[in-house]
């Protein structure tokens, strides 16, 4: 399923890069360019690295970052 419309990213490439190492929000920005354009992936993409993070997989620290006004 495609969650990133702006950048075409899967939820495939999501994980894969998620079991690559990337565990922040952050690093799959940088990796996939997840939540660059719009934001609206933003949600989706945090649910990815909490259900990563709560299905016993490494621990992937997830931080909350507040999006100023454009």
């Amino acid at each position: 399923m495609i969650i990133c419309v702006c950048k075409s990213v899967s939820d495939r490439s999501i994980h894969s890069a998620i079991h690559a190492g990337a565990n922040s929000l952050e690093a799959l920005q940088f990796e996939c360019g997840v939540a660059l354009c719009c934001g609206k992936c933003e949600n989706a993409v945090f649910d990815i690295l909490s259900t990563h993070n709560s299905a016993g997989d490494t621990a992937i620290p997830i931080s909350f970052h507040e999006r100023a006004a454009a």
